[in-house]
């Protein structure tokens, strides 16, 4: 019977990278609940929005004013 490098080198799951993982899994799920609600948040003032634009009377175009030319005064 011969010894491998198996029987005394066992790999073994590092508590640092549990917790890693844990902490990454846990911030992925935290940023897309908050982008979930987000979207949410965004189409219940979207639809509000056109709602009350819908209920508005269009507003008068204004006429355009013209701008006055300035006067170049020259240094003598």
């Amino acid at each position: 019977m011969s010894a491998t490098k198996g029987q005394f080198f066992k790999k073994t799951a590092s508590i640092h990278n549990d917790k890693a993982t844990a902490t990454d899994s846990l911030s992925k799920s935290i940023v897309a609940a908050e982008t979930i609600a987000r979207e949410k948040k965004t189409e219940a003032l979207r639809a509000l929005r056109l709602q009350q634009e819908a209920l508005e009377e269009p507003k008068a175009v204004k006429p355009v004013k013209e701008k006055k030319k300035a006067v170049r005064r020259t240094r003598v």
